[in-house]
């Protein structure tokens, strides 16, 4: 009996591991419409967005990184480096910027977990986003821990404008990088994918196009025109989503998010929570008292990010 109890406790200590998703899947492609593993098989991707680096920087670092795998089931985080907004953007501080971007990239390398790097940016930046992504390609496009996210969400630019940028973008990032994930945005805050769907980016492999939603404000008409885009062959990454308003604030509707969920499980779509911020709004998960660098205590999550733990736990 007590040799019993030894292997029990052995077994269920393995069960509350984290996964070590790089090391399962190990590099990722596009097959058809889906996100592929290493072997070809079907992947599918969960976790959590930090909000702005230039308005929350403090949870850019290892402990806040090791918080989203360890104890919230994360498989993928995403660094949001925000472009423009205030002083403290890429474009006045491109150096704290990136050095901010690169902590969060290099603690996913070491916990072997994919990352997003995402030009959180609503406006074409061509010349930055260049020279930004050649720099990050040359030094971390020989691991398949990384995804690239060229263009958080366009608003009012053209799918002619977005997609002439994404084609340089794209280029300079696989003239080092020749196989990880490429994200592409398109124009009214990733809804209309329609239009990408009518006119992709061609010349390029493991391209995928982000979708975003706000469960609160974008229902079924979205999943309906994602579901005719997916239909003519557009592979499909759900790269941010939440469960209230697109303001990021208002009350979390419950109801649709639970609808948007079985719609992305039964269409084996990755996506990505946002956001690891603590401003006042539904949609940041952590109040102003959470510490900086993870152990974050069941007071000091809001309930959005009480309930997006749970569900990124059923896939553990």
């Amino acid at each position: 009996m007590k040799h019993f109890s030894v292997v029990l406790a052995l077994l269920m200590a393995a069960a509350a591991l984290p996964a070590q998703p790089v090391k399962q899947h190990g590099q990722l492609s596009v097959k058809g419409v889906q996100l592929v593993d290493v072997s070809g098989e079907p992947v599918v991707l969960h976790g959590m967005s930090f909000g702005w680096h230039n308005l929350w920087p403090r949870f850019y670092n290892k402990g806040a990184v090791k918080e989203l795998v360890r104890k919230w089931g994360s498989t993928v985080v995403r660094a949001s480096m925000g472009i423009e907004l205030n002083e403290r953007g890429y474009l006045q501080q491109p150096a704290e910027s990136e050095r901010l971007i690169r902590k969060v990239v290099e603690a996913c390398i070491r916990m072997d977990v994919y990352v997003i790097v995402d030009w959180h940016d609503h406006n074409i930046h061509e010349k930055e986003a260049v020279d930004f992504f050649s720099r990050m390609a040359a030094d971390y496009g020989k691991y398949p821990h990384v995804i690239w996210e060229i263009f958080n969400e366009p608003d009012y630019e053209t799918w002619q404008e977005v997609k002439r940028y994404s084609q340089h973008v794209i280029a300079a990032i696989r003239e080092r990088d020749p196989d990880n994930i490429i994200l592409v945005g398109s124009p009214r805050w990733d809804q209309d994918i329609h239009l990408a769907a009518a006119d992709p980016v061609s010349g390029y492999t493991n391209l995928m196009y982000t979708m975003h939603f706000y469960a609160g404000t974008h229902k079924k008409w979205l999943r309906d025109r994602t579901d005719e885009a997916i239909l003519k062959g557009l592979p499909v990454f759900i790269s941010e989503c939440a469960g209230m308003e697109a303001t990021g604030d208002g009350p979390l509707d419950r109801e649709e998010w639970d609808a948007y969920v079985r719609w992305m499980d039964q269409r084996k779509l990755s996506w990505v929570a946002w956001s690891v911020s603590d401003k006042k709004e539904t949609c940041s998960v952590l109040e102003p008292s959470a510490r900086s660098k993870g152990r974050w205590g069941h007071a000091v999550v809001k309930e959005w990010g009480r309930l997006v733990r749970q569900y990124l736990l059923r896939y553990r």
